[in-house]
C-alpha cells in the first residue's frame, strides 16, 4: 500500500488523546512521555494483542493502538513507508537511531534492512527504553537491536560507548534516523559527521522537519546541498492525520567531513 492509498484513511487530528498530549506538553518535552500514561498503556496492549516473535504484527498492533486508544509520537504508518524505503536504499549494516521513543520506528527499521543488518537505538528516558526492549522481545528481534540509555549531548559519554562497545568506527554507519528533540537533530548531525562514523552514501532520514519543525537542521542541509549531502524533502503529514503537513528530509552523504 502506497502514501496515496492510505492518506484517506487518516483520523481527525483533533482527538482528545491529542489533546491530554498538548495539556502534558512540558512534561512530553522534558521526560519523553506524555504524562498519561500511555506508553505503558501501549506496552501492555502490544503483549495481549501482537503474535510472539512477528514484527509485522507487532507494527500493525501499535496503529491500531495510536488510532483507537491514545495518538502516539512515533513516525506513524504514512512517515513509516518513507522510513523503510530509506533503510531499504541504504543496504545498511549498521544503524543508529536518536529517539527510540516505544520502539515503533525500530521494528520498522529492522524490518525493512537486511538480515544480517543492526541497529543502535539511543534513548533519553529510561522508561521509555525498557518499554522499547520489552516490545522489541516480544517481536523477536533483540538480537538485531541494542538500546542505549543517553544522549548525543551528554559531554561525550554516549558517543564513546557506541565507540567502544558498539562499533562505531569511522566508515561503519550506513543509516540514521533522527527523531528525538528537534533542535538536537544539528549538533547531534555534527557530533556524527566529527566522528566520522558515516560511510560515503550513507542515508540521513530525519523526521518532523516541518511539524514541530527543525529549521537549524533543515537550513544546514540545504547549506551542504550538492557539497556534502544531496537531500529530498518528502512532503506527507505529521503522524497518525492528515490535518497537519509535516516533511520527512532524507539526506545522502556524498563525501565525508
Amino acid at each position: 500500500m502506497g502514501v496515496r492509498e492510505i492518506v484517506g484513511k487518516r483520523l481527525p487530528f483533533l482527538r482528545w488523546s491529542v489533546v491530554r498530549m498538548g495539556l502534558g506538553m512540558r512534561n512530553l518535552l522534558s521526560n519523553w512521555q506524555v504524562g498519561d500514561g500511555r506508553e505503558a498503556a501501549l506496552l501492555r496492549f502490544v503483549l495481549e494483542h501482537a503474535r510472539r516473535n512477528e514484527v509485522d504484527d507487532a507494527i500493525r498492533i501499535i496503529d491500531k493502538f495510536a488510532y483507537e486508544k491514545s495518538f502516539l509520537i512515533n513516525v506513524g504508518d504514512e512517515k513509516g513507508l518513507l522510513l523503510d524505503a530509506a533503510v531499504a536504499r541504504a543496504k545498511p549494516k549498521l544503524m543508529l537511531e536518536l529517539g527510540t521513543y516505544c520502539g515503533y520506528s525500530g521494528l520498522r527499521t529492522i524490518r525493512a534492512a537486511p538480515r544480517d543488518a543492526h541497529l543502535c537505538t539511543v534513548e533519553f528516558n529510561a522508561d521509555n527504553a525498557e518499554i522499547a526492549r520489552r516490545i522489541f522481545e516480544h517481536a523477536g528481534i533483540t538480537d538485531r537491536v541494542t538500546i542505549v540509555h543517553g544522549t548525543l549531548g551528554d559531554l561525550g559519554k554516549t558517543a564513546a560507548l557506541l565507540r567502544e562497545k558498539h562499533g562505531f568506527t569511522e566508515g561503519a554507519v550506513d543509516f540514521v534516523f533522527l527523531d528525538h528533540a528537534k533542535d538536537a537533530y544539528l549538533p547531534d548531525l555534527q557530533l556524527i559527521l566529527r566522528e566520522r562514523w558515516l560511510r560515503t552514501g550513507a542515508i540521513v532520514v530525519a523526521d518532523n522537519v516541518k511539524v514541530p519543525g527543525a529549521p537549524q537542521y533543515r537550513a544546514y542541509m540545504k547549506e551542504q546541498e550538492g557539497s556534502l549531502f544531496r537531500s529530498r524533502e518528502h512532503e506527507t503529514h505529521a503522524e497518525y492525520q492528515t490535518l497537519l503537513a509535516d516533511i520527512v528530509l532524507e539526506s545522502e552523504l556524498l563525501a565525508p567531513s
